[in-house]
């Protein structure tokens, strides 16, 4: 009988590769390094394109999927190519190597339909809540019909069969107990607090500044409900005010390349640059020659109760960070940002400017944000919290 030390956990995500859901891989590496051993199933994506690799003792099985989803076609045939591939590899590890939990990380909520048949070999399964489906479904689509009931149905069904839950905020935790009926005493809040030696400050770089004064830094994916069409409304504002500040938008995702083309027919070339999906030294290098950093996160249901990674990793920068005024977002903060108003393209616009005129305000509220991280938020702090759920989860009398 294997110990609790070197018991086996398998992670199954669906919507990003690994190592670069960062999440996932700081969950992962920090239940490696704590003696367990670890496997992840993946889809393959730009990038991450070996099916199978070892990266740090940690074994990472990729499939493929047909496409990134944008209809309801679409994301029929991107879930059931990932859930097939998921039953078969979760099956293939299995009986190479056992596995005692399997810690599933949504979205989609049906990897349920995975863990559901393990359960009766004693394996475990953890709901690591990244994001609650039924509110991104409003987000994007605007109607609470057949479709928005399927979502609700699948996150009961995925609470009834989860031993634990994982949730990223106290928002998280009520939605599991109040909507998925989860016992309290079995969902754990776990931050995605970011890893320090990972988010390294280093001096500062002019060449993304492009000759202008001031540098706005954007990390995060390029979708519709980021909000980055909304930036750029508040970048319309700046440019025509004045022309100093330069604003770099890292990140790939579905919106990609039409927001590219609006940048382009707004006539703001000259001021944004997209600079993709990039490695995490060109990531850092960037962030940290910003004076301002920003999260134009639509003010939607879903991103007011979500927690968005890129301002915690703003603020282990000594970043000041300006966004719209969201519940989680002002927790994460707090006098770390500025809070525009819902909507209001100009009040964001302001906020920068206002930001930009004042650098002993950026650096007061650059240093607040960055002693949160160190003292309250960091992975350090997260990472001890994972490793005591988890010793709940393998033990022998858990249920």
């Amino acid at each position: 009988m294997k110990s609790k030390k070197n018991r086996h956990i398998l992670f199954i995500v669906e919507n990003l590769p690994v190592p670069f859901d960062r999440r996932v891989w700081q969950e992962a590496t920090t239940l490696k390094e704590s003696g367990k051993e670890v496997s992840i199933i993946c889809p393959v994506m730009k990038g991450y394109t070996k099916r199978y690799e070892t990266i740090d003792g940690i074994d990472i099985y990729r499939h493929p999927l047909p496409l990134e989803a944008s209809g309801a076609m679409g994301y029929l045939a991107e879930y059931s190519t990932a859930l097939f591939w998921e039953f078969f590899l979760s099956w293939k590890i299995f009986f190479r190597k056992r596995f005692h939990a399997i810690h599933g990380c949504n979205p989609p909520d049906l990897i349920f339909l995975v863990a559901m048949w393990f359960k009766v070999f004693g394996v475990k399964y953890v709901f690591d809540h990244h994001d609650i489906n039924p509110e991104l479904y409003f987000a994007k689509f605007g109607k609470k019909g057949f479709f928005y009931k399927m979502m609700v149905l699948f996150e009961r069904l995925t609470f009834a069969v989860a031993n634990y839950s994982i949730a990223t905020n106290e928002s998280y935790r009520d939605i599991a107990v109040k909507r998925g009926k989860m016992p309290a005493e079995k969902v754990t809040v776990i931050r995605s607090g970011p890893r320090l030696d990972r988010l390294r400050i280093v001096p500062r770089d002019n060449k993304y500044l492009k000759g202008r004064n001031y540098l706005v830094g954007y990390v995060g994916v390029i979708g519709e409900q980021e909000g980055i069409d909304l930036l750029l409304e508040s970048v319309e504002h700046i440019v025509k005010q004045r022309q100093d500040i330069q604003f770099a938008i890292v990140g790939g995702g579905t919106d990609l390349e039409k927001l590219k083309k609006l940048s382009t027919d707004m006539g703001l070339n000259d001021y944004v640059d997209f600079y993709g999906r990039v490695p995490d030294d060109l990531l850092i290098s960037i962030l940290n020659s910003a004076d301002i950093c920003v999260n134009p996160d639509k003010p939607t249901e879903m991103n007011n109760l979500s927690t968005m990674n890129k301002i915690m990793e703003y603020m282990a920068l000594k970043k000041p960070v300006v966004q719209y005024d969201l519940k989680e977002g002002r927790f994460s903060a707090r006098e770390a940002s500025l809070y525009a108003e819902w909507h209001n393209t100009k009040d964001f616009a302001e906020k920068i400017t206002y930001l930009a005129d004042r650098p002993e305000l950026r650096k007061e509220m650059g240093e607040y944000g960055y002693k949160r991280i160190i003292n309250e938020l960091s992975w350090d702090y997260e990472s001890t919290r994972l490793l005591d759920f988890y010793e709940k989860v393998i033990s022998r009398d858990a249920v």
